[in-house]
């Protein structure tokens, strides 16, 4: 299949429609024959007069058309085809996609958006079930989130921030991987990892010092990965320690530790990381089947999960998140059924389920295997389970290559709500990140829908330690952000 994208007003969005029902679908360029009769094609085309859309597909043909107004904005009219097409697929392919034609990955956030601009409930419903065609499970849900989320994002206060480091190694990669990581059993990746943790322990006393000098207060520590735990106990031992003396962690409000792994997280390591002041932990199954654990290349069982989480409580951990993905290759419904079960007998605080995400860049999509189970809606239906235990959706996002243009949800018990997924999701304050391929995201403070500015990180670790003075003096563009912001606060100020 192809897409055949014509004007002004056929762009992105009209390609990530026709997404919607064929995800693997080909952009076709300027020189694609439309003439050909037996190529599979889905075409939207924007003329000054009308707009038309049609589907070729086995050597049948479907199209409508209607004429459009001159005095249309881009905006209409782009709105406009993009329905038209929608409307056109759903028809032809019988596809009902749940958050029908949507195209953000931050439903919740147009939800914030509306009722801060004063938007009425009614009008809020209009815009999901009406402008976009939601289905009402999809909008209630993400509006239940949003009210959730109020009390915690107007309790924040402009000159709030979270602090995030990574570790780009893991034991071995998932075959579902597309982040940055190195396999930490290879003796080039071992002989990089300790000056990885110097550089990173340097990078962090850097952003303290932006920190400090723009007057701001952390209020949330995430080391995430790849997989912390990968560190050795010294070395891991050293980075909390920094972590420690950089901030202020009686003033946190909350700080995780990702121990995903349970073939590189032992008793010692679980002990440091609660002796040095973390909150929250994950540890992250995916799946509790060892054969599709097997199948996308993880070294451990269902055991070994088990055995890493009993431990964690053991030593004092009280604050646990489980991560599950439904659509791995080589799941069925009712064994992500059974794994969400065992989650769930487990009790821990939260549990994230993901919804299998095709990135270009994992071994999935390069090596071109039969990647996705086929039903993974009925897989997510399952999550009726964690509303029947108590828990409930906190955060939600959507990503670009989600099977069935499904979501990412985040279910924890009352109370237990991770913050510093609600922030960056958001994006209500600024995140400082360090640590090779970080990308520290600068938002306005106090202002809404204000300026955010990125400064990125070099991407591999090699790249990070090599070019570790750049890292340092990119850094200064913390300052300068903030520096900036309270002088056009100033001027806005003067000037009323």
């Amino acid at each position: 299949m192809q897409i055949v994208l014509r004007g002004d007003a056929a762009g992105y969005e009209a390609e990530h429609v026709a997404r919607l029902f064929f995800p693997g679908a080909e952009l076709a360029g300027a020189d694609c024959r439309l003439d050909d009769p037996d190529a599979d094609v889905v075409a939207a085309v924007d003329h000054t007069l009308a707009r038309l859309v049609y589907l070729r597909r086995g050597g049948r043909l479907w199209w409508r058309m209607e004429t459009v107004s001159r005095h249309d904005t881009r905006r209409r009219r782009e709105y406009g085809l993009c329905r038209l097409l929608y409307e056109l697929l759903k028809a032809c392919t019988g596809i009902r996609p749940p958050w029908g034609m949507m195209t953000g990955v931050r439903p919740v956030r147009i939800i914030h958006d509306m009722r801060a601009e004063g938007a009425c409930e009614a009008d809020i419903a209009e815009r999901f079930l009406d402008t976009y065609d939601c289905t009402p499970r999809r909008f209630e849900m993400a509006r239940a989130i949003a009210d959730l989320q109020r009390p915690v994002l107007e309790s924040c206060a402009p000159q709030d921030c979270s602090v995030y480091a990574g570790i780009p190694f893991c034991p071995s990669r998932c075959s579902y991987c597309s982040f940055v990581s190195r396999t930490v059993g290879d003796r080039s990746t071992q002989a990089l990892v300790d000056p990885y943790v110097d550089c990173l322990c340097r990078e962090l006393e850097a952003t303290r010092t932006q920190v400090e000098r723009c007057g701001l207060r952390v209020r949330t520590l995430y080391i995430g990965g790849g997989t912390p735990t990968s560190l050795s106990a010294p070395q891991l031992r050293r980075l909390m320690e920094k972590m420690a003396d950089c901030f202020p962690l009686d003033a946190l409000q909350e700080y995780t530790v990702e121990a995903g792994r349970p073939d590189c997280t032992d008793e010692e390591k679980l002990r440091i990381i609660k002796e040095y002041g973390a909150t929250r932990i994950s540890i992250n199954p995916q799946t509790f089947s060892d054969e599709v654990l097997r199948g996308i290349g993880r070294r451990h069982t269902a055991q070994d999960i088990l055995d890493c989480y009993h431990t964690a409580r053991a030593v004092g951990h009280t604050n646990i998140n489980m991560d599950l993905i439904a659509g791995l290759p080589g799941d069925t419904v009712e064994g992500f059924r059974r794994s969400l079960e065992t989650a769930i007998s487990l009790e821990p605080e939260n549990i994230t389920v993901h919804t299998l995400t095709l990135k270009r860049a994992s071994n999935l999509v390069v090596e071109h295997r039969a990647a996705a189970y086929d039903d993974v809606a009925a897989m997510l239906e399952q999550c009726t389970l964690l509303e029947q235990a108590g828990y409930r959706p906190y955060y939600l996002y959507r990503q670009k290559g989600t099977l069935q243009n499904l979501e990412n949800i985040g279910w924890s018990k009352p109370g237990r709500e991770c913050l510093y997924n609600i922030y960056i999701m958001e994006e209500v304050h600024s995140i400082l990140s360090a640590g090779a391929g970080g990308s520290t995201k600068l938002v306005t403070p106090g202002v809404r829908h204000g300026r955010i500015e990125r400064i990125f990180n070099y991407k591999y670790p090699t790249e990070y330690i090599d070019r570790f003075d750049m890292v340092l003096a990119r850094k200064e563009g913390v300052k300068h952000f903030y520096d900036t912001c309270r002088k056009n606060a100033a001027e806005t100020a003067g000037r009323v």
